[in-house]
């Protein structure tokens, strides 16, 4: 067996000061970081201004605040466009978000929770919207626990933190509750977020079989007043097309190769 690498101080001080703003969107003076993250104050001032004059992070106009830099989107955003998945599932979240006129998302499970690779806004929705780069955890949402399910039960527990985050009155906290959720999503073939994530929405995942485990998921959103019975079914049964649409094409590909 290989020896483990060991990790380098710096970059590893790097990722983790970046990680900590991409979780912690904001303005965060000097204290506030060395308080969060232990570093020693002196290394940590150097490592952020070396990260300023870099454009991986941005200071407001007294120098004393730090936030996420434009680098940070450029290099997001170059990702995004890369991404063979999000190009595999174009053409199917653009059909998913025509035939529902809901709101249609794709993610990817990053360790416990799920990243927005794409978005596509209900014909509803008049503002603005994208969770493209957004995080939550994997348990709040249809599309964490669709590719949750693909699991099973101790590959489940071992993905578990310590205690299950808590966003609305209706989150799973409960691990064996999370674990019989998942048992219900695997009989009827899809997930559900009961306003889990967000009060008053309800959302309907599956996860894409594109992996063996599946890391990716897609989803569609429904506000309650809009949703009955054979609502959901319709939506469910359009997620089960759109998956689909795009394992055939990820098929194709792979026997284009």
């Amino acid at each position: 067996m290989a020896e483990p690498v060991p990790h380098v101080k710096s970059a590893l001080r790097t990722v983790e000061l970046l990680d900590f703003f991409a979780q912690y969107p904001g303005l965060h003076s000097l204290t506030d970081l060395q308080g969060k993250l232990g570093y020693p104050k002196s290394s940590l001032h150097a490592l952020l201004r070396t990260l300023v004059d870099l454009g991986w992070i941005e200071t407001d106009v007294t120098g004393t605040l730090y936030r996420i830099g434009m680098r940070a989107l450029l290099v997001g955003a170059t990702y995004i466009d890369g991404d063979p998945v999000v190009q595999l599932a174009h053409d199917a979240l653009d059909w998913l978000a025509e035939v529902t006129g809901e709101t249609v998302h794709l993610a990817r499970l990053d360790h416990f929770d799920v990243v927005y690779l794409a978005t596509r806004a209900s014909r509803h929705y008049l503002r603005p919207f994208s969770r493209v780069g957004r995080r939550l955890p994997a348990s709040t949402t249809s599309l964490g626990k669709a590719i949750l399910a693909s699991r099973d039960d101790e590959e489940v527990r071992a993905l578990l933190p310590a205690e299950l985050p808590s966003l609305t009155a209706h989150t799973i906290v409960d691990a064996e509750e999370l674990l019989v959720d998942l048992r219900r999503v695997r009989k009827q073939g899809y997930s559900v977020d009961r306003e889990e994530n967000t009060e008053g929405l309800r959302c309907f995942g599956v996860a894409l079989r594109i992996s063996d485990p599946p890391r990716d998921a897609i989803s569609c959103s429904v506000p309650i007043p809009r949703l009955t019975p054979d609502r959901e079914k319709e939506i469910a049964s359009c997620l089960l097309e759109a998956r689909e649409r795009i394992e055939r094409s990820a098929l194709r590909q792979r026997r284009a190769y």
